[in-house]
């Protein structure tokens, strides 16, 4: 059915296909794929506290090491969201021979990112205000929440190039892994599951590296302050491009049981 405006109607075969996201006249959540040109990204690495990596991470995931990691993003040209500031938390973790990093926060100033993040990949993000920014001789990334700088982290501004190969020093972020958690209206669980994610056709403009600082404050709503700054590592200065593209279902919780 042709309506007002220009627009169809959809089918129910519509509705029941992949990339369909309510209200269907103005949809929140994008299809796949959808391309970020130019995001510009601070990776600042610390030593944790090994237990509290190992607390946060879901069973049957097991940790990687006592190190974790942010990602502060300036996605400065993304498909549909428009421009706006993200934060990646990630520790290492491995299923089987499976290894990547776990997220277990996530934070960003786009609703359609919050809800294709929670949606579609089953990440925890929320909304917050993280920026990345370069102050005289120095880029800061910031995560805000509920006016609490949450976490604030520096890193000298190009100091030492570096080639792609050189960002996951400890462990490959790239293969991001989450925990998705759905329930039916009814309150049945519908959807348990670990996923998994790579980025597409990424280009590496730029990368350089040095010595950084990370500190963390508390706040109820974004805990990261559990994954307390034993010591900082090192820190990166990027910026690339890259396509988000479908993942995978590497465990079902509920197949399982």
């Amino acid at each position: 059915m042709t309506g007002p405006w220009g627009l169809t109607r959809p089918t129910e075969g519509d509705i029941v296909r992949g990339g369909f996201s309510t209200p269907w006249d103005a949809p929140l959540v994008p299809p796949f794929p959808f391309r970020f040109r130019n995001a510009e990204i601070l990776t600042l690495y610390w030593r944790t506290d090994p237990e509290a990596l190992a607390f946060l991470l879901p069973p049957p995931l097991e940790p990687i090491g006592d190190v974790a990691c942010v990602h502060v993003y300036r996605m400065h040209d993304p498909d549909r969201l428009g421009p706006y500031g993200e934060a990646n938390v990630m520790v290492g973790a491995r299923l089987g021979d499976r290894e990547g990093a776990y997220s277990p926060y996530l934070a960003l100033s786009s609703d359609g990112g919050v809800a294709h993040g929670r949606e579609v990949h089953g990440q925890p993000k929320k909304l917050a205000s993280p920026t990345l920014e370069v102050r005289g001789d120095l880029v800061v990334g910031r995560i805000e929440r509920n006016g609490i700088d949450v976490l604030t982290g520096t890193l000298a501004y190009k100091q030492r190039a570096v080639g792609p190969e050189a960002l996951k020093p400890f462990f490959d972020f790239a293969t991001n892994l989450n925990l998705k958690a759905v329930d039916h209206i009814d309150g049945r669980p519908a959807i348990r599951q670990i996923t998994s994610r790579r980025l597409s056709e990424v280009t590496v403009h730029e990368a350089w590296a040095g010595p950084c600082t990370v500190e963390l404050r508390p706040n109820a709503q974004l805990p990261i302050f559990r994954l307390p700054v034993v010591e900082p590592l090192v820190g990166f200065h990027w910026r690339a491009d890259f396509t988000l593209v479908p993942g995978e279902i590497i465990h079902d919780y509920l197949e399982a049981a």
